[in-house]
């Protein structure tokens, strides 16, 4: 199974996995959000990745969505992925926002790994712009 992985600092995977409930309900079953909390250790918080990723099939594959590239709580999920065989074969992101997660989980079973970056990537990127209200021009009857 192709599990969609969502990490992040603090409970933000967590929200964003229950958005996407909102949306794709029926999926749901693939996806795991995990967070590292505010007084979390990374050793803690991998430890409990850790528990997961050994209650997951041995042919799991992983497409990772992450808050930021870099950071802790990346880092160790990519750590323990490795671990377990599982990083070279996984497709990981950073700049999760909602648009890209929810691409990435119905599309995740449709294409390679190739083509769903560039796919997801582009919806992300695409959703961010400024939303400007258009007023109405005053008709004569208001003047």
């Amino acid at each position: 199974m192709k599990y969609l992985l969502l990490v992040s600092h603090g409970d933000f995977s967590k929200g964003l996995e229950s958005s996407l409930a909102m949306f794709a309900g029926e999926s749901m079953s693939s996806v795991i959000a995990v967070g590292l909390k505010a007084d979390e250790s990374a050793d803690t918080f991998g430890q409990r990745f850790q528990r997961k990723m050994e209650a997951l099939p041995k042919d799991s594959q992983f497409i990772v969505l992450a808050d930021i590239i870099g950071g802790s709580p990346l880092t160790t999920v990519c750590n323990i992925l490795n671990s377990h065989h599982k990083l070279t074969d996984s497709l990981v992101l950073g700049g999760m926002n909602f648009p890209m997660a929810l691409n990435a989980l119905l599309l995740k079973d449709t294409m390679d790994n190739d083509s769903l970056k560039k796919k997801v990537l582009a919806e992300a990127n695409g959703s961010m712009r400024a939303f400007v209200m258009k007023q109405d021009e005053p008709s004569e009857d208001d003047i």
